[in-house]
């Protein structure tokens, strides 16, 4: 975990200096960290941007303590996964760290909302589809047979086009990243998500 130290060191550093509490924790990987727009675009519950570039769902439990635990949100979204699969992970590996994650941050903030974002069909991660689709579907099912307060959010679906491929339109020239338009989706998806909870509570 030594590669992450010091972006992590950064946003410790950073938090420190928090003018006012977050109410919305957004943590995970650089899908998180690259959204720009996000501090606007869920302004009404007080977002902070806890993402790390190119860390897997191990290293969101490895640094669980040092970035989230000291703050008392309201609810989190998680991102992750995507990279533990990129570096060759099997799906019930990432599944296995989910549940560390769960087990942590159930432990630490409490029964409070918790938001695990799908992982998404990346063009340049093509040939790792039936992975990504495993472990989706395997955390999705977890999600909904154990924990009650964790709500799994589907963008994996919003993001194919009409054969089933990804939608160029959602990713940046890398085919990973996402794009402007991809970030207007998952605004729109993870703040219906957000808002529907809220409605059934």
């Amino acid at each position: 975990m030594i590669w992450y130290e010091e972006e992590v060191k950064a946003l410790e550093i950073k938090n420190k200096q928090l003018a006012t509490l977050p109410q919305t924790i957004f943590y995970g990987s650089s899908s998180i960290r690259l959204w720009d727009t996000l501090e606007q675009d869920f302004k009404d519950i007080r977002p902070l941007n806890l993402g790390f570039g190119g860390s897997t769902l191990a290293a969101c439990v490895w640094f669980f303590d040092r970035l989230v635990a000291n703050y008392k949100p309201h609810r989190m979204v998680v991102y992750a996964g995507d990279n533990d699969i990129g570096d060759g992970k099997k799906p019930e590996e990432v599944f296995m760290f989910f549940k560390q994650l769960v087990a942590q941050a159930n432990k630490q903030l409490g029964n409070i909302p918790f938001y695990f974002i799908s992982i998404k069909p990346s063009i340049s991660r093509w040939e790792l589809i039936d992975k990504i689709k495993y472990t989706n579907t395997l955390i999705e099912n977890e999600i909904n047979k154990l924990y009650p307060n964790w709500h799994f959010i589907n963008i994996y679906d919003n993001m194919l086009d009409a054969n089933g491929y990804p939608e160029k339109k959602y990713f940046d020239t890398d085919g990973l990243h996402l794009s402007t338009e991809g970030y207007k989706l998952w605004k729109k998806i993870v703040s219906n998500a957000i808002e529907t909870c809220c409605i059934k509570i």
